[in-house]
């Protein structure tokens, strides 16, 4: 039995909030609860908002947030949500005995967006299957090789649960309802928000969101996937437009007309893009980063990364270290 198991019973639910946690990741988890019992016209969920210390938790955006009381290893709720975005490793020290104590407890803990390094650095990832936000796919299977990380929204392994960021935290609160309340009850709620494209939890976190632009233009939406996909070796454009089924002048046209840029550029854009958060949010060597992204040698991808943005990526690594610091 899990809180993912259909039920009609009321679920408890505490909500532990790190200092500058995303407003949206937020609303994303509590919203759905407070539709669902609205819809329902009775209370489904009940919840409390708890930070470390007891005291007022700034969201990223510097809004306080009024919390109940700090949190609570011994909390009778149902389940415990680790909300945080960013400096984690502060708190995880400190978090990580009542964490575990938590989960010996037998309650459902999850992690939203950074939350889910709290899971893993209090050591109750090993050997789950999990998953953070896709910026922080790569230095988090660096950190923690026990994991068995997904690119998926949101990922449910017995009483585990994490997910990618705010809009699959929402597909994952809307499965909680589906799988607990029913079906008509979580298409209810998913109304209230006027959210008509929920997604599996099994389906990939994009690197870029195309919108509507991606359902109006299939084949470029399907170029953007196989860049994603292949960082670490690039294919040539003229592969990508045959894969997707169009000429290589027409995939041009495509990029130039959506996106303002030419394919080749485009993807040279993804590559270092990730470079730059690989160097900034990981241990690798340049030489590795380099490789992951698809450049022949660290010199190139360093000369490619000065070209944009301006620094070399060894000077993006010391800086970020110092405002860190």
């Amino acid at each position: 039995m899990t809180i993912f198991t259909a039920s009609d019973v009321p679920l408890t639910v505490d909500l532990w909030l790190l200092p500058e946690v995303s407003l949206l990741s937020l609303a994303a988890v509590m919203e759905p609860m407070r539709g669902a019992n609205r819809v329902a016209g009775r209370a489904l969920f009940h919840w409390r908002l708890l930070s470390p210390d007891g005291e007022a938790s700034e969201s990223s955006s510097g809004l306080p947030l009024a919390v109940s009381g700090p949190v609570d290893p011994e909390t009778e709720a149902d389940a415990v949500i680790a909300l945080a975005s960013f400096e984690v490793q502060a708190y995880s020290d400190a978090l990580s005995p009542a964490l575990r104590r938590v989960a010996r407890r037998g309650k459902a803990l999850g992690g939203v967006e950074a939350g889910s390094w709290l899971l893993a650095r209090a050591g109750l990832l090993a050997g789950k299957r999990a998953t953070t936000h896709w910026e922080d796919l790569e230095a988090f299977a660096d950190a923690h090789p026990e994991v068995d990380l997904r690119p998926d929204r949101y990922v449910v392994d017995g009483r585990l649960f994490t997910t990618g960021g705010a809009s699959p935290a929402l597909d994952m609160m809307l499965h909680l309802v589906r799988a607990r309340y029913g079906y008509a009850t979580a298409l209810d709620v998913a109304s209230l928000f006027i959210y008509d494209q929920a997604h599996q939890g099994d389906d990939p976190q994009p690197q870029v969101s195309l919108g509507r632009l991606g359902w109006r233009e299939p084949r470029l939406r399907e170029a953007v996937a196989l860049m994603e996909g292949r960082l670490d070796a690039p294919l040539r454009i003229s592969e990508i437009a045959n894969k997707v089924g169009c000429s290589e002048r027409r995939l041009a046209e495509l990029f130039r007309s959506r996106l303002g840029t030419a394919p080749y550029a485009y993807y040279l854009t993804l590559r270092l893009n990730s470079g730059r958060r690989l160097a900034i949010d990981s241990a690798l060597t340049m030489t590795e980063i380099a490789d992951v992204t698809g450049f022949v040698s660290a010199s190139a991808f360093a000369r490619a990364f000065r070209g944009r943005f301006g620094e070399s990526p060894t000077e993006a690594r010391a800086k970020a270290d110092r405002v860190s610091a």
